[in-house]
């Protein structure tokens, strides 16, 4: 049913975005206030959580969203939502999984990543980890003037964000 519901409004010219990845049915926790967690093992997110995302970008997705979720057994960084995670976003969504839509971040002012990510640092960490449309900053003019730096750093660069830009 998702994939008909899918196909009908890409056919239609809108944009879908398929939520929240990698998967946020099983938790206890709104990520609007707090981290919540994964703790499952990569057999179960393999065969239960992930699998409708497998599915549905073979069949064409063009967007995805990434949750405010810690799993451990896809990233044990401690605290780090999979927005923030490039072994998530980049190494399970993009090159794992296959996509090549557009990445977006869930809202960030959610105390998901802010929490543990204040003053825009989340900002550009998701754009790191591969994101290509950040949600709702706290500090729009801030969070671009934190990418700028990361930019210069080192931490991120042109190519990955001229690469979103074209993509959006």
């Amino acid at each position: 049913k998702a994939a008909a519901y899918m196909k009908g409004m890409q056919d239609e010219g809108i944009l879908v975005s398929l939520k929240h990845f990698p998967g946020h049915g099983d938790t206890d926790i709104d990520s609007h206030l707090d981290l919540p967690q994964l703790l499952f093992d990569r057999a179960r997110l393999d065969s239960l959580e992930l699998h409708p995302f497998r599915e549905l970008i073979k069949q064409g997705a063009s967007g995805v969203m990434v949750a405010h979720m810690q799993i451990p057994a896809l990233d044990t960084a401690a605290h780090l939502p999979a927005t923030l995670s490039k072994p998530i976003v980049t190494d399970i969504l993009k090159t794992e999984l296959g996509f090549k839509g557009i990445v977006f971040s869930d809202a960030m002012e959610m105390k998901g990543v802010a929490k543990f990510f204040p003053d825009e640092e989340a900002d550009v960490r998701a754009i790191i980890a591969g994101n290509d449309v950040i949600e709702l900053s706290q500090n729009t003019k801030h969070a671009i003037k934190l990418v700028r730096k990361a930019i210069r750093r080192k931490r991120l660069s042109w190519d990955q964000v001229n690469a979103s830009v074209k993509k959006i």
